[in-house]
């Protein structure tokens, strides 16, 4: 969460001449309503089922960059189906980072909390582990442009075998 998934996406998908896509605002667009009201009547169990059908349905699709919400990853199903579906890069902020960049962002339900911080600290324990044993690339994000970002993982993409 507030890692860039979406900023570097877009930007890669540009830079790559491919199709952007971000599973969370494809779930907006397809249900009529953000995520936070989604959360709010169907509580997480019922956003991560359409996530999780997202996913799927995105990961069929040929020449797309695919941004994911954060918590994507805590499903088996949307680790094989990310697996399956392409190369994945896993964009790896620090906690202090992912606080700045979420301190005024009310789109996020998991952060409703008294203590934000502590939030983050618990989701990057647990969800860290999943997106390193996915990922193609791991790339931090801290302090760096997203610009800067979408070079190192063009440059790291291009040293990979083929799969």
């Amino acid at each position: 969460m507030g890692a860039g998934k979406s900023t570097i996406g877009r930007l890669l998908a540009k830079e790559l001449r491919l199709l952007f896509k971000d599973s969370d605002k494809e779930i907006e667009l397809r249900c009529g309503a953000n995520i936070p009201w989604i959360f709010d009547k169907e509580g997480e169990p019922g956003f991560r089922e359409r996530e999780q059908a997202m996913i799927a349905e995105l990961c069929q699709l040929d020449g797309v960059v695919l941004a994911t919400g954060g918590g994507a990853v805590m499903r088996e199903a949307n680790r094989q189906a990310l697996r399956r579906g392409g190369r994945v890069i896993y964009l790896h902020a620090s906690v202090e980072q992912q606080v700045g960049r979420t301190a005024r962002d009310r789109n996020r339900p998991l952060l409703r909390t008294a203590n934000p911080e502590a939030t983050l600290r618990a989701l990057l324990e647990a969800r860290d582990p999943l997106y390193r044993e996915i990922a193609d690339v791991v790339v931090e994000t801290d302090e760096r442009p997203p610009r800067m970002v979408v070079i190192d993982i063009l440059e790291r993409l291009q040293q990979l075998p083929p799969r």
